[in-house]
């Protein structure tokens, strides 16, 4: 496992950014059992964090969410004003100060979907079962939710998306891709064929931009490269920027010191 010391993106008195690693739980989730009935470990985030610095856990809060499954950029606030900040910031749907960008790895359909789109729809969240539901039309206890995604590459098996998120509802990208025929790799319960070994999905948090609690007219622009690069983040990266190979090699340098 690639230690978290070796995963901070940005820290400042009030706040930091990790690289998650999927199977880590932002919120502070428990282990819990698996669809096969196996205990999963599930690594307690900010529990961790608090002991690499040395602080009380109930001060390292996340400022927003993200799935355990998912990989990439994930805030959190350090103190209670820059929590307080940042829920603030993450709610403001008239300025959107924040900014949040995820690469998606989706199995490819018959019939390949527009190259670009905005999705709304309303989510209903079933927490009993942990499963959120996608409607067309709004109802009782149904959520808005907005999300843009671009199709940038295309494989011999598998479409090669960046998603755009407007709202932060629970499994939003999740549910919404897979409504539209479209599920993320491994993400077997939002209609993926097989799930991966180790028991993540291909859906990562790449892009995240707020304003710093410091100084709330200058924004924070953090950009998270993929831990593990296999065939298919390679694709991905290919068809990600013009700059192919400088890019590739930056990330594969980063992770072998990381990893070493």
């Amino acid at each position: 496992m690639i230690l978290i010391q070796n995963r901070i993106l940005y820290q400042s008195s009030t706040c930091i950014v990790i690289n998650k690693l999927k199977g880590e739980a932002a919120q502070g989730a428990q282990a819990a059992k698996t669809a096969q009935g196996k205990k999963d470990d599930i690594v307690n985030l900010p529990k961790e964090l608090a002991k690499i610095l040395n602080v009380k856990r109930d001060l390292i809060q996340p400022a927003h969410r993200i799935d355990v499954p998912v990989t990439g950029c994930v805030l959190f606030a350090l103190t209670k004003p820059a929590l307080t900040f940042l829920f603030n910031a993450f709610a403001d749907k008239i300025n959107n100060p924040i900014k949040k960008k995820y690469w998606a790895i989706v199995e490819k359909p018959d019939v390949i979907p527009a190259q670009n789109a905005q999705l709304v729809h309303w989510i209903e969240t079933n927490i009993k079962i942990n499963k959120s539901f996608v409607y067309e039309a709004e109802g009782e206890n149904r959520k808005k939710a907005v999300l843009n995604y671009k199709v940038i590459g295309e494989g011999t098996n598998y479409l090669f998306l960046e998603v755009e998120l407007f709202s932060g509802r629970h499994h939003q990208i999740r549910a919404q891709l897979a409504a539209i025929g479209l599920y993320i790799k491994g993400d077997v319960k939002y209609g993926a064929r097989r799930g991966e070994k180790d028991g993540g999905i291909r859906l990562h948090a790449r892009y995240l931009s707020f304003p710093d609690p410091l100084n709330p007219n200058e924004k924070i622009n953090i950009t998270a490269d993929p831990h593990e690069i296999d065939n298919l983040w390679k694709e991905f990266i290919l068809f990600s920027t013009t700059n192919h190979t400088n890019l590739l090699l930056d990330i594969e340098a980063n992770f072998r010191v990381v990893r070493g």
